[in-house]
């Protein structure tokens, strides 16, 4: 189960840069269900997601290389690329997910944050520099950013 909130930000902190980072690339075979192939760095996964906006299923399974360019291949919509920055929340088991998009989405920045429990989510204090809330407006989900036409 996958329980996250996500936060639409404008201004990261100063030393995002200095955080542990994975560049990403992703893309998607179909959005409902939710389908995706991923590359983390030199890993490779294919991810199905159930419905949800807060919470909802998730599997992963790891890919090679080779499956995942077939795959690319068979893609819908737009490959979503970025980099992760990933750091803990002091005195808390938290880890905050800091998602800066390059090439069509170059300059969008989705901060999120994954719980053990929904009232953990419903619970959570963001840092100030997080912004507004788009949880559970959907409008963020990688999935939906893939099919947009800019």
């Amino acid at each position: 189960m996958e329980i996250e909130r996500k936060y639409l930000v404008t201004t990261p902190p100063e030393d995002y840069r200095t955080w542990e980072a994975v560049h990403m690339e992703q893309a998607y075979l179909c959005t409902a269900p939710v389908v995706r192939i991923r590359k983390e760095n030199d890993e490779y996964f294919l991810t199905y997601k159930s419905k949800g906006l807060l919470a909802r299923e998730e599997y992963n399974l790891p890919l090679t290389k080779e499956a995942y360019a077939h795959l690319l291949e068979k893609a819908d919509g737009i490959i979503i690329t970025k980099t992760r920055y990933k750091k803990p929340i002091e005195g808390t088991d938290l880890v905050i997910e800091l998602d800066v998009f390059s090439g069509e989405y170059e300059g969008l920045m989705l901060a999120e944050v994954e719980f053990s429990s929904i009232e953990d989510a419903e619970h959570f204090a963001p840092p100030d520099w997080f912004g507004e809330d788009v949880t559970l407006s959907g409008e963020y989900q990688n999935s939906r950013l893939s099919q947009k036409k800019n």
